[in-house]
């Protein structure tokens, strides 16, 4: 089996790219029509902010988008064609589980909840970004890496 140079999935059935576009100081609409730099992020990043969001509270999709865009200072915006597929991965790999609710305002949502084994997950995915981080850091600033 060939896994993916993070060592988590194999290579056919890596998460698909995060998209993510910088956020101006534009309304969110007016950004998503005139902001072409959308940017892909690690295979696998939309997968460990959703369960970190998730560890701090169980949630809807919208609520997880406004999460991680608040969380990363409005850097990040996940769009919903990115989410809800990285949400049904992460259920068919039962990281998560779903529930159907109605919201506050009446309306029908389906709320996910981190699993147990989505718990360890996160943590095994979060120690192998430190790493990865810790080495691309190195080779982008070379003065700080230990002499031999």
């Amino acid at each position: 089996m060939i896994l993916s140079a993070a060592g988590h999935f194999p290579v056919d059935k890596c998460p698909s790219l995060v998209h993510s576009r910088p956020v101006a100081n534009k309304p969110m609409t007016e950004t998503l029509k005139t902001d072409t730099s959308g940017r892909d992020l690690f295979p696998g990043a939309l997968e460990m902010m959703i369960l970190e969001s998730l560890r701090r509270q169980p949630s809807h999709g919208y609520a997880l988008v406004q999460h991680i865009q608040q969380r990363s200072n409005n850097l990040l915006q996940v769009e919903e064609g990115s989410l809800y597929p990285a949400l049904q991965r992460l259920l068919k790999a039962k990281l998560v589980k779903a529930e159907w609710g109605v919201s506050p305002t009446n309306r029908r949502v389906r709320t996910y909840q981190i699993t147990a084994a989505g718990l360890r997950r996160l943590e095994e995915q979060i120690s192998s970004f430190e790493r990865m981080f810790e080495g691309i850091a190195l080779v982008l600033n070379p003065a700080k890496a230990p002499s031999n």
